[in-house]
């Protein structure tokens, strides 16, 4: 794909065509979750050419080395296509992790651990993007009527828009894939995955209340926190009154762990 047409593909696109040029489907399921995970991180419309070395080395901070190879792999290959003119790959480097997680090596499989919820929203979500991207196909369907290509910018958002939605349908068919349920666990002092937690902004007063969540089911605006966030790590086997704090572009933030719920 020249880089010169007058169509220049989203992220989004491209992670699609990438992940159809994987011949084993294991390898493509394993890769699909990390890959999406990747491009929705940094905007799945954004293009090739407005990343920067700064935008990969901050997302290599917050993966796993097992996490990063498909990471670096789809990286290498907009080097290839040409979607970018410097090799973006060598600016991710993984957090370190025990040994004995890396020892694992290519029989890896990501588990993914979820809320009972968290399980049948996503697949509500599913359902849904499937029934919008008929819609979405019966518009490209019209829009591709018109003659005139050059100008076609119905069909050309339509197209787009489709994009988005295959790449979400593809992870979330990958997540639940792989998902299991939580298992009931035995009830301690310690903030564990799938505990709500009460906190206290200690700058504000504000009381803050969190599910704690695998990245996946993760939702802010429902109060579902990623254990893989700043202050998720934070809070992770921490008691209750314990102080956490969390630094962030605009500074240092406290909280108190007020109670914890256990679910």
């Amino acid at each position: 794909m020249e880089n010169s047409s007058q169509h220049s593909p989203t992220l989004a696109e491209i992670a699609a065509e990438f992940l159809l040029n994987i011949s084993q489907k294991e390898d493509r399921e394993r890769n699909q979750i990390e890959v999406y995970k990747f491009v929705r991180w940094l905007g799945l419309g954004r293009r090739p050419s407005e990343l920067n070395p700064v935008d990969v080395a901050s997302y290599g901070e917050q993966i796993t080395p097992l996490e990063v190879k498909p990471v670096k792999s789809f990286l290498t290959y907009l080097k290839k296509r040409e979607f970018t003119t410097i090799n973006l790959a060598s600016h991710v480097r993984a957090r370190k992790v025990s040994p004995k997680i890396v020892l694992l090596g290519q029989d890896y499989r990501e588990e993914v651990i979820l809320t009972g919820e968290g399980r049948v929203e996503l697949e509500a979500e599913l359902a849904s993007l499937k029934d919008q991207r008929s819609d979405v196909i019966e518009e490209m369907q019209k829009a591709a009527s018109d003659k005139d290509f050059q100008e076609n910018a119905p069909l050309a958002a339509a197209r787009e828009r489709k994009s988005h939605l295959d790449g979400r349908i593809q992870e979330l068919e990958a997540t639940l894939k792989l998902a299991k349920i939580m298992s009931e666990r035995q009830n301690t002092a310690k903030v564990k995955m799938g505990d709500t937690v009460i906190l206290c902004e200690l700058s504000s007063g504000k009381k803050l209340s969190y599910v704690l969540v695998d990245s996946r089911e993760a939702n802010p605006t429902k109060g579902k926190l990623s254990i893989a966030s700043p202050l998720g790590k934070a809070l992770l086997d921490k008691g209750r009154g314990q102080i956490v704090e969390v630094t962030a572009p605009a500074g240092v933030f406290s909280y108190r762990i007020e109670d914890i719920q256990y679910n």
